[in-house]
């Protein structure tokens, strides 16, 4: 049985309210509010990144794991927002926790699904017997474009789990993936700021995907919605998860632990695995938890998990997710937020 051995989240401090953002714009922010249900979210200081973040939510997995990590085989970070378009996020991850040389590292892209899709390749390579660990990490510092809609959702974050088969938290039960080519989201090689179809990105994108995968394992593990306990969705929003998950037959309470975006925003490929690191401090023995993430281009990645006894043993040696979340925040104005995230540009 494969499964979670150690996981870690990491929020950046620094917030900045939807209403800051729409007062620049001249936008309307109570439609951000009460139609998308987004508050506020999250802002990198100029010295984070993916991979600084990524390094900060990995020693939080390895508080949980008590393992040597010179004992993972594998690290694998989903990201699309990686610093260097020529050099890996990985290896220097690797060397920050004191993983060995002999290691394997590759970096992961599938917009927002790239964290799960580091998990996904994890959890094969230590069924097989590859590796004893694998590290995953889903991170970014997403992007909007100035004016855009999605300034007002694209957050950062970093979520990352350790899977073994030894002292496991959570069980992995079922895997299953959904994808087609649907294009509603990208950014070209050289472009700074991503391009979406609109409304394009919803019903034949995001709900068809989730909906698809979510049907898919469930039917693969001959489960029902009452079935599972907890729920995370990929959350580009504070809608979308909430009106999916209606769709589909989870209620409001099965999504709730996991649902941050109101006030994280969307943090890409952390989005979904965010929202199981926030599931899983709350969770008790024997919970069921079905995770669905999404990704632009367009697939869904779907885990079943079961939680075991250890969870009260080790959820409490690192920060809770959502304690992260709603403490020691540093609210900022919106000249702040775009000299941090590079939205000023010197001519030449």
């Amino acid at each position: 049985m494969v499964g979670i051995v150690g996981y870690g989240a990491y929020v950046p401090r620094n917030r900045i309210k939807v209403e800051e953002i729409a007062k620049v714009w001249g936008a309307d922010a109570p439609s951000y509010k009460k139609g998308l249900l987004l508050y506020e979210k999250s802002v990198p200081s100029p010295d984070q990144d993916t991979i600084t973040m990524s390094v900060e939510a990995t020693k939080n997995a390895l508080r949980r794991a008590n393992i040597d990590p010179r004992e993972i085989g594998a690290v694998y970070v989903g990201s699309e927002s990686h610093p260097y378009a020529v050099k890996p996020s990985g290896t220097t991850l690797a060397e920050a926790i004191g993983a060995t040389p002999e290691i394997h590292c590759a970096d992961f892209e599938f917009a927002c699904k790239a964290g799960s899709e580091a998990m996904f390749v994890c959890i094969g390579l230590v069924e097989s017997g590859q590796i004893k660990y694998g590290l995953a990490v889903g991170a970014d510092t997403s992007q909007g474009a100035p004016g855009d809609a999605l300034e007002y959702s694209a957050a950062a974050g970093a979520a990352s789990f350790i899977f073994g088969q030894q002292n496991l938290i959570a069980k992995v039960l079922y895997t299953y993936s959904y994808m087609t080519d649907t294009p509603d989201f990208w950014r070209r090689e050289h472009q700074f700021y991503p391009r979406h179809a609109s409304r394009f990105t919803g019903e034949p994108a995001y709900f068809k995907h989730i909906t698809g995968a979510a049907k898919g394992i469930m039917g693969k593990a001959g489960m029902k919605p009452e079935d599972f306990d907890y729920v995370i969705f990929h959350q580009p929003n504070g809608k979308f998860p909430q009106k999916v998950g209606g769709m589909l037959g989870f209620t409001r309470e099965q999504i709730e632990p996991g649902w941050l975006s109101p006030t994280l925003g969307n943090t890409y490929s952390g989005s979904s695995p965010m929202g199981l690191t926030s599931t899983l401090d709350i969770s008790k023995p024997g919970d069921k938890i079905l995770m669905v993430s999404y990704g632009s281009g367009a697939g869904s990645d779907a885990f079943i998990f079961e939680v075991t006894e250890r969870i009260d043993q080790i959820r409490d040696k690192a920060p809770h997710t959502r304690f992260q979340l709603d403490n020691n925040k540093k609210y900022i104005d919106y000249g702040t937020y775009a000299k941090y995230r590079g939205k000023i540009r010197m001519g030449r």
